[in-house]
């Protein structure tokens, strides 16, 4: 199913993003070509070390990296993504894309992809409730984003309310569909 298939996926600085570890092992081990973008709060989570030992390639973290090769790089993976899911989704990602702010590696990546992007947003139940995270949803569901609801569970702050990241099986299914989808 993932068999030569480009996936970038954008990890956010939430403490849902080891889950990321599991889905691009996954992935990575049904054929896909895994490429990653780590903001760099999603790096105090996990480490850039873990995810390209599980990918195989080199993790993005640093807009202005220095390169031995000249290429754009955002401009780069924005071509060569076949899906993009941001997992987990922060709130602030959420509002930089559903506003048009493109200040780092992962958001102006983000802006420059055709391709279909999917957010998996996970935060605190009174962050994810906030009206001002609601309308970004909305805003990037109109643009035509795909969204991937959170769950109710147990959160970091110790509630059991929405918010949760959906199980890994639940994801990969959502972009198992989307795939045959577009195929």
């Amino acid at each position: 199913m993932f068999e030569n298939l480009n996936i970038v996926i954008g990890i956010t600085g939430g403490i849902a993003a080891y889950k990321a570890c599991s889905i691009v092992s996954y992935l990575k081990n049904e054929g896909a070509n895994v490429e990653i973008i780590m903001t760099k709060n999603a790096c105090e989570f996990i480490t850039p070390l873990t995810l390209k030992t599980l990918s195989g390639n080199k993790v993005i973290t640093d807009m202005f990296e220095k390169e031995d090769y000249v290429e754009v790089k955002h401009i780069s993976l924005a071509k060569k993504a076949d899906l993009f899911l941001i997992v987990p989704a922060t709130a602030n990602i959420i509002g930089k894309v559903a506003n048009g702010i493109a200040d780092d590696m992962l958001s102006t990546t983000i802006m420059a992809t055709k391709s279909t992007v999917v957010f998996a947003p996970a935060m605190n139940d009174g962050m994810y409730e906030n009206p001002i995270v609601q309308n970004n949803l909305e805003k990037l569901k109109s643009y035509g984003y795909k969204i991937i609801e959170p769950t109710i569970g147990h959160l970091a702050c110790g509630y059991i309310a929405k918010g949760k990241l959906p199980k890994n099986e639940e994801i990969i299914d959502y972009v198992k569909a989307l795939i045959k989808e577009k195929k």
